[in-house]
């Protein structure tokens, strides 16, 4: 598939400069440390006694230092979504990098890895130079104590060395968690063992306190290299007399210092702004959530629908839930089908239940009946557990009233950000810029569409009612026909003549949208499975040949 320059730079280029940027920056970082470490005249006796060990380790810790500083802020949330939200940021395509955070921040965190092997490789080429090259002229340069000691037990004694080994499990938990399958199938223990970071960065800072490595301090009186004045005699005072008359003996004996620790000059600024905007939304989610409805929904959807005091959200925006019931310290997002009006103050979620955390949670808003249990009305017998909201953060979608044609496309219960918008265009909201919105749904089971098959009915009604029938675009895809017939329900009509067996043929799909809609930018927005999203992807890339040009957007909870 040939890919347009032109559709590459709008949905590629921003963040490929961003990319570069930061790789120049870590390139920078080593390059510069690595030179000073290997002609630094203050560095002269270390690095004869460690050679490149010394240059690669402390270039590394350079690299790694930048990356720990970055690696939090696209996890400072509420700041990400007041940036975006805030007139400040005017620009579209700096909205779409902000919606890039979590990939930087995995970015950040494979940069972490890398260095960190590189840095602990280093420096155990390191120690063992210690002990062999153990200097007898200089013993304040060394960090072994005596010639030819065990470097395991130089490791198992220092503070660097203690601390570098905590250092490393750590991060081998935090990293070997986050792999895909396991945060999949248990995300409990991606959720526990990345939470240590607030360790890690506590021994980060404490790692360099040791003082492994000195620099000289008085190269004005003593320069690398020159004659000491307490050398004995014998075949080193015949080299002496062989030097020229001009060259000066050394004043005084090199004099060696351990650096001052400047982890925490790197990484205290972004530390204390990420555990200011986690007391801010601790502080904001203890607000009391109180749960005004639970529906049940075919295939295993649940809708929920609570009211919160001072709650402001904006379509396409998503939430956190936790469940002291379920988990105290287990926090899922989920995205706003229902956002607060002025007309009402209720705000919604449809949850799937799938895994553990959504099934507990389920049984507790939906209690089985107890056998010979008096019916007793709805509002005395139901009891919702007490749950707490965080939120609302932005996500990709909200980008949707921001473009004059936008294209929806949902997976199944990826449908839930595009929802509020739905609601949003039925309740009146104004302001906004779209003229065309393209939904397409895909679903495996009739059943699912009957989700939101209302709320699609009445805005598709609105419209016709207004004269505006090509506002709205609706496309309902089924892949497992087994009951077609039980939409053909008199109030369905509507979406029965919208609906298609079989799955979407992307390109002509995209092609006839953008045959419509020639010389204009289209939002294309995806939440889904990673197949439909890969598709259009390489799509809106392509630069199909209508005149349009597409920009991609893939819904992501950071």
């Amino acid at each position: 598939m040939v890919v347009s320059v032109r559709s590459w730079l709008a949905n590629e280029g921003g963040k490929h400069l961003v990319l570069m940027l930061w790789l120049g920056a870590n390139t920078w970082l080593f390059v510069r440390t690595f030179l000073l470490y290997f002609t630094g005249h203050q560095y002269h006796y270390l690095y004869q006694m460690l050679g490149l060990g010394l240059c690669i380790s402390r270039a590394s810790a350079s690299a790694l230092n930048l990356n720990c500083s970055l690696v939090l802020l696209p996890m400072c949330r509420s700041l990400l979504t007041f940036v975006r939200g805030s007139h400040t940021v005017s620009s579209r395509k700096t909205r779409r990098l902000l919606d890039k955070s979590k990939t930087f921040h995995v970015a950040c965190g494979v940069a972490i890895c890398i260095f960190s092997v590189v840095h602990v490789s280093a420096h155990l080429v390191n120690v063992v130079n210690f002990s062999a090259s153990y200097s007898e002229d200089f013993p304040a340069l060394n960090l072994a104590r005596h010639k030819g000691e065990d470097p395991k037990l130089i490791i198992l004694t220092t503070i660097p060395g203690v601390t570098g080994l905590l250092l490393v499990l750590i991060l081998f938990l935090m990293f070997s968690s986050s792999s895909y399958c396991i945060r999949i199938s248990n995300y409990e223990i991606f959720w526990y063992t990345h939470n240590l970071f607030i360790v890690f960065y506590i021994i980060l800072m404490v790692h360099m306190v040791g003082g492994a490595l000195k620099y000289q301090t008085n190269i004005e009186v003593h320069p690398p290299g020159c004659i000491r004045v307490n050398q004995s005699s014998g075949k080193q005072q015949e080299e002496l007399e062989q030097r020229e008359e001009g060259e000066q003996r050394c004043r005084e004996d090199a004099q060696f210092q351990a650096h001052c620790p400047q982890t925490w000059i790197w990484v205290s600024g972004p530390l204390c702004l990420y555990c200011a905007e986690r007391l801010y939304r601790y502080i904001r989610s203890s607000d009391p959530v109180t749960i005004v409805t639970v529906n049940r929904h075919p295939c295993d959807v649940v809708e929920l629908r609570m009211l919160k005091k001072n709650f402001r959200a904006r379509p396409g925006q998503y939430v956190v839930l936790n469940c002291p019931g379920v988990s105290s310290f287990e926090n899922h997002p989920f995205t706003l089908t229902v956002c607060p009006t002025e007309n009402k103050d209720t705000f919604g979620i449809h949850l799937r239940v799938v895994g553990d955390w959504t099934e507990r949670f389920t049984q507790l808003l939906l209690p089985e009946p107890k056998i010979n249990f008096e019916i007793l009305p709805v509002v005395q017998q139901r009891r919702y557990p007490k749950i707490y909201v965080d939120g609302p953060f932005g996500s990709p979608s909200e980008e949707v009233f921001n473009y004059d044609v936008s294209v929806c496309v949902a997976g199944g219960i990826g449908v839930t950000p595009f929802a509020c918008v739905l609601h949003a265009l039925l309740d009146g909201w104004k302001g906004f810029r779209l003229q065309r919105l393209y939904f397409v749904w895909i679903c495996r089971e009739l059943q699912s569409f009957y989700w939101f098959a209302e709320l699609m009915v009445a805005l598709h009604r609105k419209l016709w009612q207004e004269n505006r029938p090509d506002y709205f675009n609706l496309k309902l895809y089924v892949s497992q026909p087994d009951s077609l017939q039980n939409m053909l329900d008199e109030k369905y009509q509507a979406l029965a003549s919208r609906l298609v067996v079989g799955r979407p043929k992307w390109k002509l799909l995209l092609e006839e949208i953008g045959r419509t809609n020639r010389h204009k930018k289209v939002g294309v927005f995806c939440c889904g499975p990673k197949g439909i999203s890969r598709t259009l992807h390489r799509l809106c890339n392509a630069g199909l040949s209508t005149g349009a040009t597409f920009e991609f957007n893939k819904e992501s909870f950071s």
